[in-house]
């Protein structure tokens, strides 16, 4: 009877042990998912980045293009010539400035324009009469470009002197107010 029990205990040590050899091919098999489904993580990274790569060389940025257009119309518009760039102000960006003269142009540039953009672009301009009070002349030209404007937001530009504008239009009037 001894015997007979010592052989189930056989037996069943036997069953854990195939038990314990199945568990290990399981976790062998999930390992190699594992490892697979990395890869075509990294994969998918790849291609991810080289699609950001490549959209960003197919195409520019609003404010490249704000800078671009409101150049050629100032050129256009009133026959100035100036040289547009970004500055940065403390931690805060200026997408369009440039002077020329006693002429000083400071503007943003934004796909969807409201409100609260024209007053950014005032409450900026301020910023920069107090932080680098060099870079404001005694005429400026306040200005926006856009995609799109709200109806509220080019009342709100016109009582401020902001000139609006799309690469195909004015929604504003270009005006250069003093200081």
């Amino acid at each position: 009877k001894l015997w007979e029990e010592v052989r189930d205990l056989r037996e069943g040590q036997n069953k854990l042990w195939q038990e314990v050899r199945d568990l290990r091919e399981g976790q062998n098999k999930l390992w190699e998912s594992n490892n697979k489904l990395w890869e075509e993580v990294r994969d998918m990274r790849l291609t991810l980045n080289r699609v950001a790569v490549t959209l960003d060389r197919l195409t520019i940025s609003v404010e490249e293009e704000a800078l671009s257009v409101v150049k050629h119309r100032l050129r256009q518009e009133i026959g100035v010539e100036v040289e547009l760039s970004r500055i940065f102000i403390d931690s805060g960006e200026v997408n369009i400035y440039g002077a020329v003269g006693d002429l000083c142009v400071v503007g943003e540039a934004s796909v969807r324009l409201g409100k609260t953009l024209v007053d950014e672009l005032l409450r900026k301009i301020q910023l920069i009469r107090k932080q680098k009070p060099e870079l404001i002349k005694p005429r400026i030209i306040k200005v926006i470009y856009t995609d799109y404007a709200t109806p509220d937001s080019i009342e709100h530009a016109k009582e401020n002197n902001v000139w609006i504008l799309k690469w195909d239009k004015d929604l504003t009037p270009l005006k250069i107010t003093t200081t």
